[in-house]
């Protein structure tokens, strides 16, 4: 009876700490980042012992723009300093949306790129069916590939990616039947997760998201079941969205807010989530969150404001972890506003 009774025990107090995520000191906040150019749409990885971070650069703003590249740099200090290793760009396309994947012993950056041809583009004339990813990769760090079309992406979106058990996947979004409708996004996009042996080569593996489908960060989980927090169409709450392998039944569930350019990982035991809200007191602010079963209880508004978001988050340690976003709350010394990337350090007691 003593046994069952310790059993029982120790199981409520381990459904209550999940229940109760802890708190969290956010430190040292600072900008890493500003070239004069709109600096946007960050990630973060460890990858052979060392601290990697993309983003976006664009001298001509955060529409689609030919000039747009890719800037990846690399810390050897645990975040304390960062040098720029690579950037790309890609002809006659927006180089955007820039996210890692470490997988099968290799680094890939995979970037979707709307076309916008040798000129300027009018946003009415943004077509997502000529959308395309592409990806370059590097096996040291140091050393990176020119970037290479991803087959079986043409008229997708892509965005973030993740791999379990030997496989990668990726979230794509695209208009049903590649519609010639109007241009843009819009509310009818279908959201898919895409399937790779290589990281290079994709099929489709399943819907997830049929209508209004958006930006999905994927996590997933010891027994293979697949986690994501997606963007509902830019306009509605965020969704929590569930599956099991092989991937055919899917559970979503609505969060009381949306998230931005969500992200979405294990710190621990407990699931970290970030992105974009809005407020009317204060406009969109980067919010960070721990997601305690379908709910979202937030720990930190960081110091941002306008343009912002698209968090990146590494782990240096149980307790201690850094998170990359950019933002437009500061001005330069003549008073312009400037779109920069910051970074902050979390810390659990």
């Amino acid at each position: 009876m003593r046994l069952v009774t310790t059993l029982a025990f120790l199981l409520l107090a381990s459904v209550h700490a999940a229940d109760t995520p802890p708190q969290v000191t956010v430190s040292n906040i600072r900008r890493i980042f500003h070239n004069g150019e709109h600096n946007a749409f960050t990630d973060l990885v460890r990858f052979r012992g060392q601290l990697y971070l993309c983003f976006r650069s664009c001298p001509d703003g955060h529409m689609v723009f030919n000039t747009a590249t890719a800037i990846v740099m690399r810390s050897s200090d645990e975040g304390a300093t960062w040098r720029q290793v690579h950037r790309f760009a890609v002809k006659d396309r927006d180089t955007r949306d820039p996210h890692f994947l470490v997988f099968k012993d290799r680094l890939f950056v995979y970037t979707g790129t709307w076309w916008s041809g040798p000129g300027t583009i009018e946003p009415k004339d943004y077509d997502m069916n000529k959308m395309l990813g592409f990806a370059t990769w590097s096996d040291n760090g140091t050393k990176w590939s020119e970037p290479e079309m991803l087959e079986g992406t043409f008229g997708l979106y892509i965005w973030r990616a993740a791999a379990s058990d030997g496989k990668a996947y990726l979230c794509g979004r695209r208009k049903p039947g590649y519609d010639i409708g109007p241009k843009g996004e819009g509310d009818k996009v279908q959201s898919l997760v895409l399937e790779s042996d290589d990281g290079l080569i994709w099929k489709k593996r399943a819907y997830f998201t049929e209508t209004a489908g958006d930006e999905t960060a994927f996590l997933f989980e010891k027994d293979g079941s697949l986690l994501a927090i997606g963007r509902h169409g830019g306009r509605g709450n965020a969704l929590v969205i569930r599956s099991k392998p092989p991937f055919t039944d899917w559970s979503r569930q609505s969060l009381d807010r949306p998230v931005g350019g969500p992200l979405i990982v294990k710190w621990g035991e407990h699931t970290l989530v970030g992105g974009r809200k809005t407020t009317k007191e204060h406009g969109p602010k980067t919010s960070l969150c721990w997601l305690v079963g379908d709910k979202l209880r937030e720990f930190a508004e960081l110091p941002s404001g306008g343009d912002n978001s698209y968090p990146g988050f590494v782990a240096l340690s149980e307790k201690r972890a850094l998170v990359s976003y950019y933002s437009s709350h500061e001005k330069d010394d003549a008073g312009k506003t400037i779109t920069a990337i910051y970074m902050a350090e979390l810390s659990l007691p």
